[in-house]
């Protein structure tokens, strides 16, 4: 069954990337991205909803985010959630409208930022040296069973170790890039 596959491979360790490159969305950098609020869950109509699907979020000034609640009903629920979600975000309700003012980051806050941005890239680097692993390990169940020959096997193993290499570049290169935006520089 452990056949090995490249194409599964190569999806794996890029959908790591992917998931970092999301995760650092998330972080907070001092300016204004709509991706920030994407975590926030909002309890309307007797459920939890994704902020998304119950208002438009834009960032019309660069440290500035707006939320247009669709219904207004729901505008105190969508205040409460953004209030509770740790983000630091104090929103200004205008009645048909939310405002985020996205405040200046300390230092300390600038640098706790960084290294959660480096811990979500180790996490990343690690999914993909799993994917590596089982990688490698398919190969010699694939060359154990007589399916694929020695020399094949080792063509293959340079070529999930090139990939790999090639992932965990490009999850250093996401990172550092979050972690200099983060430190204003």
């Amino acid at each position: 069954m452990a056949k090995y596959d490249k194409a599964d491979l190569e999806r794996r360790m890029t959908g790591a990337v992917e998931a970092l490159r999301h995760d650092l969305n998330g972080l907070r950098t001092g300016r204004a991205n709509t991706s920030l609020l994407d975590p926030i869950t909002v309890d309307v109509y007797g459920s939890k909803m994704p902020l998304n699907q119950v208002a438009t979020v834009s960032a019309p000034e660069p440290r500035l985010l707006s939320v247009q609640v669709w219904d207004k009903s729901n505008i105190s629920p969508v205040e409460r959630a953004i209030r509770s979600a740790g983000l630091g975000l104090n929103p200004i309700n205008d009645g048909n409208n939310i405002r985020l003012p996205i405040p200046d980051l300390t230092e300390e806050r600038r640098k706790e930022l960084a290294k959660l941005a480096h811990q979500y890239a180790e996490k990343a680097r690690i999914a993909i040296r799993n994917v590596r692993r089982d990688g490698m390990d398919n190969l010699k169940t694939d060359e154990n069973k007589k399916e694929i020959s020695e020399d094949d096997r080792k063509r293959a193993e340079a070529e999930v170790q090139k990939l790999t290499d090639e992932q965990i570049k490009a999850a250093d290169e996401v990172a550092a890039a979050k972690e200099k935006e983060i430190m204003g520089k």
